[in-house]
């Protein structure tokens, strides 16, 4: 019996030493346990293939953060805002569209910077073999591809273009359609099941890049003025020192080279801190279209 409590007192030991084990293991080293998570909605702003992408992000937020985040993705810009309003995420990257309609809830942190400013442009696209079609008007009759009724460049732009002229989406189209999605309606236009499609410039431009087989099928008729980059809000539920360090991730992301590397992937420069009055211009395109 003697010669067995040596042995106990090791396995008792070892017990603890176990239990910490796991809980490094399970938190991973910076991650503070106890701390709920951040939320983080995105929508198709996002490029859809990229779920490894997000997976590498998630990471390197966890880690400069110090805590656990979660990406809640939905496959509509609706369903995002729903859940921000609600505050079931802490922040959104969403499009202007829903932000100027929300922007009493939602509060501006940060907008991505893309080709050197924190903007974008709507683009319409039509198949690369229509060569006579010059603007959205060349088109009435035809089948059309929105992204997303909350979507600036996939909806409200195009809208108010044919409102400027004396018609509407539903009178200028033969059919319109919503692909749910910006990279879909470049694949709609490139089959053929679209005559034309409004799609969100950075992901055609991004999307050139890396699958050039695919937009090298669509012809780009009209690129719009620039407009404000679709920002990252905060929503109710992140309380002041959530939004702090956040905002400080975002902004510092360029300045390592493993955030370099993240924002070359998605095309982009960097994060800035912008002033509501970039979002102006989608604003009175709203003014304009919604009543």
């Amino acid at each position: 019996m003697r010669n067995m409590i040596p042995v106990l007192r090791r396995r008792i030991a070892i017990v603890p030493l176990l239990m910490l084990l796991s809980v490094c293991l399970l938190f991973g080293a910076g991650v503070h346990a106890g701390e709920r998570p951040v939320r983080v909605g995105l929508t198709p702003v996002i490029l859809e293939d990229q779920v490894r992408f997000l997976e590498q992000w998630r990471r390197y937020l966890e880690q400069e953060l110090g805590r656990e985040v979660q990406f809640l993705r939905r496959n509509s810009y609706g369903e995002i805002i729903e859940l921000a309003l609600r505050g079931q995420v802490d922040f959104a990257w969403v499009c202007g569209f829903p932000y100027v309609r929300h922007q009493d809830t939602l509060d501006l942190l940060a907008a991505p910077v893309f080709n050197g400013a924190p903007r974008y442009q709507s683009y319409l696209i039509v198949p690369a073999t229509d060569e006579d079609t010059r603007g959205l008007m060349d088109l009435e009759g035809g089948i059309f591809a929105f992204s997303d009724p909350n979507s600036n460049s996939g909806w409200l732009y195009p809208e108010a273009l044919l409102r400027r002229n004396g018609t509407r989406s539903d009178q200028h189209f033969d059919r319109t359609f919503y692909t749910w999605g910006h990279r879909r309606v470049i694949e709609a236009v490139a089959h053929g099941l679209a005559e034309g499609g409004a799609v969100d410039g950075y992901v055609w431009e991004t999307l050139a890049r890396v699958e050039p087989e695919l937009t090298d099928r669509t012809r780009i008729v009209n690129r719009s003025d620039a407009f404000g980059f679709p920002p990252v809000v905060a929503t109710p539920a992140a309380d002041a020192e959530m939004r702090r360090a956040v905002l400080e991730v975002l902004l510092t992301m360029q300045h390592s080279e493993r955030g370099r590397e993240l924002l070359g992937t998605l095309n982009l420069d960097g994060f800035s801190e912008v002033e509501p009055d970039l979002y102006e211009s989608i604003r009175q395109l709203s003014r304009e279209v919604v009543q």
